[in-house]
């Protein structure tokens, strides 16, 4: 079963995803609250697998909120999936600074939600292909200071793998890409996850276009 928290402050849009989640045999709704402060303590209360937050709230918003889960040891298996009206790069890029394991829009269909709340549960960044790209253009466009030799502890083959993730494609793809098995794939993305102190793979996203090591608009398919 997948444990939920879902932090925003309109009763409807809580009530709304409550019965959308739960239709789903898998999902459980663990809790709900209102503002960000109240959706931290629940989420340290309720240890949930996924938590569903809204980035525009009364007082502390839905990023700081974020940033506070993702800081918290305890609290690192918690994944964190940003939900917002406002589809601008600059909240998605934001979103994924903060440490959030991706991003959705509050006019996603059913299906989709219940989907995501899925793919962050089981360790995977919730990033499509046309997101990907615009992550990484938002971070060329407004880089963070990051140091030069930050991928100096990579071997040129993790590099490579490092890439391939910035280029938005899935293990499956970059081991046909690599010429190398998915199980060695997945092997690579855990290592630079650890390597680059990085939470989920999102962060490697936003991390190989700060860096230089991919350029934005690339996808040589």
């Amino acid at each position: 079963m997948i444990r939920v928290v879902l932090v925003d402050d309109q009763h409807l849009i809580r009530a709304g995803l409550r019965t959308l989640l739960e239709r789903a045999a898998d999902i459980d709704v663990a809790g709900e609250a209102d503002d960000a402060d109240t959706g931290v303590a629940l989420v340290a209360a309720e240890q949930p697998d996924v938590v569903l937050m809204d980035i525009r709230m009364p007082g502390t918003d839905g990023l700081d909120a974020t940033r506070r889960i993702v800081d918290d040891p305890q609290l690192r298996a918690v994944q964190v999936v940003v939900l917002t009206t406002f589809d601008t790069d600059e909240n998605i890029l934001q979103a994924i600074r903060a440490g959030a394991a991706g991003f959705l829009l509050k006019d996603t269909t059913p299906d989709e939600l219940r989907e995501a709340v899925r793919i962050v549960a089981r360790g995977d960044a919730l990033l499509s292909p046309s997101v990907t790209r615009r992550v990484m253009r938002a971070a060329a466009e407004k880089p963070v200071p990051v140091a030069s030799d930050r991928l100096e502890v990579l071997t040129e083959r993790e590099r490579e793998v490092l890439a391939e993730v910035g280029a938005g494609r899935s293990n499956g793809e970059i081991a046909e890409r690599l010429f190398m098995s998915p199980a060695t794939a997945r092997t690579h993305v855990g290592r630079l996850l650890t390597k680059l102190d990085a939470r989920d793979r999102s962060q490697l996203v936003a991390l190989a276009y700060e860096t230089g090591l991919v350029a934005p608009g690339r996808r040589d398919d």
